[in-house]
């Protein structure tokens, strides 16, 4: 076999070879017609497919969702012309869309010509705060529809101005932004909170300080966790209502110190022996990254630890959910990227953490988590 060498100084590459041979219609026609190729052909051809009518089959479950299908579907099987009727969309094509989220296994066709919820379907409805998110999408799937701009960087996104606190600080935030943030950030964290303690053992901690925690959900699950444990939480003044209201509602007010301000202003509070970084770090750039874990770094007992989760790069093993949907997500943000662990375990270490790991993740496309902490 020839080595590989640098194909800019007129070098030749086996990869390359192989990879300009298949991009070949006339290698393709051929590989058709033989068994083996045939069975790559249809494989590749299907995965390709795949991919190219994503955009059409998320869309069908927005509409699923908006409509209020999948809701209406929980009393029972039903078919086109009632659920159309009662949606305002004409029988033939509700149909359609029935049809469609047939296809995706959203839903089952019975042999009557109804529809029924499929075990997908339902636990849509399940999965705490899922519906809103499918919703807000809109926003991302609009700042999607040019790509190249995107990647370019021209003109502002939908996400910006939905999430208009990563880009200031304390006083850039209106309080309806504010309660928008918080909403969404609360319905989505409870499966984050979830996995992110499974993940992590807090066992042992006096005080967790959560930066960024929003309305408290992360913190909330903690302290539900360990009885013993008290909580700190840090963000914007604006948040603090809806954290007030929330750790109030659930009995867990007086466990709790709340600290109205920006970590990118100030110092860190101090008095935690744990520090929780939950979504945060892939909301900002790599300045405000370093400058946040320093921060932490400072605002840590010596021994104290750091705990991170967020969606993850898969670094030099590319996965779907960090490298494409969050990747591009923080893109159309306009400030934040997504990391690898390997990534952010290299800007920990430069803040002078150490003892750092990463669990495997027990659901990527929710959240990957990397500990570490001050050397003692």
């Amino acid at each position: 076999m020839v080595a590989e060498s640098d194909p800019g100084a007129g070098g030749f590459r086996p990869s390359v070879w192989v990879a300009r041979l298949i991009a070949r219609p006339g290698f393709q026609r051929v590989a058709s017609r033989v068994p083996l190729g045939r069975g790559l052909a249809r494989r590749d051809g299907a995965g390709i497919f795949d991919i190219l009518q994503g955009f059409v089959a998320a869309q069908v479950l927005s509409a699923l969702v908006e409509l209020g299908v999948l809701r209406r579907l929980l009393d029972g099987p039903d078919g086109a012309g009632r659920l159309g009727l009662a949606c305002g969309i004409p029988e033939d094509r509700m149909g359609e869309l029935l049809q469609a989220g047939a296809a995706l296994k959203l839903l089952k066709r019975r042999r009557d010509g109804r529809f029924a919820l499929a075990r997908k379907g339902a636990a849509i409805l399940g999965v705490p705060g899922l519906e809103d998110m499918i919703r807000h999408n809109r926003a991302f799937y609009a700042d999607m529809a040019e790509p190249e701009a995107l990647l370019r960087g021209e003109g502002e996104t939908q996400l910006q101005r939905f999430w208009p606190y990563v880009f200031g600080g304390s006083d850039g935030m209106s309080r309806e932004a504010a309660e928008r943030y918080s909403d969404l950030m609360a319905r989505s964290q409870e499966l984050v909170a979830q996995d992110t303690l499974e993940a992590v053992s807090l066992r042992g901690v006096g005080t967790l300080l959560d930066v960024g925690g929003g309305s408290g959900v992360f913190l909330a699950a903690a302290l539900r966790r360990y009885g013993g444990m008290r909580g700190m939480l840090l963000d914007l003044p604006a948040v603090m209502p809806a954290a007030e209201e929330r750790l109030g509602r659930e009995g867990l007010r007086a466990r709790v110190a709340l600290h109205g301000g920006s970590f990118r202003e100030g110092a860190i509070p101090r008095g935690a022996d744990a520090i929780s970084l939950i979504r945060v770090l892939y909301d900002h750039d790599d300045d405000t990254v370093r400058a946040l874990l320093a921060k932490v770094h400072d605002a840590l007992p010596e021994g104290g630890r750091l705990v991170i989760s967020e969606p993850m790069s898969g670094g030099r093993r590319p996965e779907r959910a960090g490298d494409v949907y969050f990747a591009f997500y923080t893109m159309a943000m306009g400030t934040g990227r997504v990391r690898s662990a390997e990534r952010i375990g290299e800007m920990c270490r430069e803040a002078g953490f150490g003892n750092i790991r990463a669990p495997k993740a027990r659901r990527p496309f929710i959240t990957s988590v990397l500990t570490c902490a001050k050397p003692g």
